[in-house]
């Protein structure tokens, strides 16, 4: 969904760090690598090979040097223990693009259960100013209720904390894409 790469768009800035949480074909990690280089890092994370394959091949032909990114074979869930413990309330963006890698097995799809652990470490993550971007497609299996869950997260967090943005379409076809974006105070 273009909305969340809109919204970071003027937020973001060379030499910042930034997560693509959910690499799928590389679109989001060459847009965060475009506003963050040169001088940021951006790191990546999936589950299928085929999304790291991509995203390298995607970035790399796009003129970003391997040094500039990186990427773990590894879900989300596992931001913690991946990134530098020295990253740890200094990310400028964590962006997450759920559902399925488009063109693959459309059975291999993003938890509830892995997607909010996920979620909350990005948040804690961020840097005040950093923003979280959350597209969710509730029209497919098991997007309604990442959806459900995340707004009903969304809701308990604290307003002084971090501020919440709810954006879906309202004239498209039942189940359009929703962006959700977590602005940390």
């Amino acid at each position: 969904m273009r909305w969340a790469q809109l919204l970071l768009e003027d937020r973001l800035r060379p030499g910042d760090v930034a997560v693509d949480a959910t690499l799928g074909n590389g679109h989001d990690a060459l847009f965060l690598c475009g506003r963050i280089l040169p001088g940021g890092h951006l790191y990546g994370f999936d589950v299928q090979s085929a999304a790291l394959s991509n995203t390298a091949c995607r970035l790399v032909s796009s003129g970003v040097k391997e040094s500039d990114f990186t990427l773990f074979h590894a879900g989300h869930e596992c931001m913690a223990e991946k990134l530098p413990a020295a990253l740890r309330g200094s990310l400028a963006a964590v962006m997450f693009n759920l559902g399925y890698l488009p063109g693959s097995d459309k059975q291999c799809i993003t938890r509830t259960e892995t997607t909010m652990q996920a979620a909350a470490t990005a948040l804690e993550w961020l840097k005040p100013g950093g923003l979280l971007t959350v597209v969710v497609y509730p029209g497919h299996e098991g997007g309604a209720e990442e959806a459900r869950q995340l707004a009903l997260w969304a809701a308990k967090l604290d307003a002084r904390a971090c501020e919440v943005q709810h954006l879906r379409p309202v004239n498209r076809a039942a189940a359009p894409p929703e962006c959700w974006v977590f602005w940390k105070r």
